[in-house]
């Protein structure tokens, strides 16, 4: 072996320092996330309520007890079509911002600054405020414009608590995913857009076949980012509903808190957080594979 592919060799090699160095994020990251979530598997197996220190292995049957119980299947079906819809629009909303953001507009950078700060306030603080508005501000207004549906709180109707949520829900996330969309914009080069406008192509086709085409791996990482969040949706719905009225808003991750702790039912909730947990990983899986083979179509 030569010296200069000896000398490369050495250069290749990884210190042994950099591994000590990962060492403390290893443990804090075990000790903090994989060691309690294989707590919560292996208390999915059993009858332990949180509290007494004694408990016996059920085998599976908190899961088998999670098919026939009706209130975790309505659970699942309000948060998975609670997440569709907020997905939906928040890429809408936020693509749309972007492309305005975008633009070469006077103080785009202040508007930038504003639309950001939603992603900055505490989610929870925000639940509070708009539960104040939709509580007393919109009523009052809908009274003196004798608007009968905008002078009643509709977080506390059954039929359109779950579009307060969704508006606040959207107008918080939709900072991020501007952002986002906003620096795949900044990855198009303007000559594809000098070279379609003597082609004569006009904004939509712009959009169509060169601005989404390009952007299409943002797109997809927004896609799977907005589902698994709002899959996950607690802050929002405790801010505004606390799950109601009569349970319409109360999402997974609600009914896990709620009747894990304050119902002493912490292994048939760890069994649902399970279960909740491959249910979240299935949908990101099939999210990006779908959304990869589209951006695939476009290369």
């Amino acid at each position: 072996m030569s010296k200069l592919t000896a000398g490369k060799l050495r250069k290749d090699r990884i210190s042994p320092i950099i591994y000590l160095m990962t060492v403390p994020a290893f443990v804090l990251f075990f000790a903090f996330h994989t060691f309690p979530a294989l707590q919560g598997i292996f208390y999915s197996f059993t009858n332990w309520n949180g509290l007494n220190p004694t408990f016996k292995m059920v085998g599976f049957k908190n899961y088998i007890d999670l098919i026939h119980d009706s209130n975790i299947l309505k659970t699942y079906s309000f948060t998975f079509r609670f997440a569709i819809l907020a997905t939906i629009l928040v890429n809408i909303l936020s693509l749309i911002l972007a492309l305005g953001l975008n633009a070469k507009i006077y103080g785009r950078n202040f508007f930038r600054a504003v639309y950001f700060l939603p992603n900055v306030l505490s989610v929870i603080i925000i639940g509070f405020i708009f539960k104040y508005i939709f509580g007393n501000i919109l009523p009052d207004i809908g009274k003196a414009l004798e608007i009968a549906w905008l002078s009643k709180n509709i977080l506390g109707t059954k039929e359109y608590a779950w579009i307060g949520v969704v508006v606040v829900a959207v107008w918080q996330s939709a900072a991020m995913n501007t952002i986002l969309y906003i620096s795949g914009l900044q990855t198009v080069p303007e000559e594809l857009y000098e070279s379609s406008s003597i082609d004569g192509a006009n904004q939509l086709q712009n959009f169509w076949h060169i601005t989404f085409p390009i952007i299409a791996p943002f797109f997809t990482i927004n896609m799977v980012l907005a589902m698994k969040g709002f899959l996950m949706v607690f802050d929002h719905i405790m801010g505004l509903t606390g799950g109601g009225p009569g349970n319409v808003t109360r999402s997974i991750s609600i009914l896990i808190f709620q009747s894990g702790i304050a119902e002493n039912e912490f292994a048939y909730q760890s069994a649902n957080a399970v279960v909740y947990l491959i249910f979240i990983m299935t949908v990101s899986i099939l999210q990006i594979r779908f959304l990869q083979k589209r951006e695939m179509k476009y290369e």
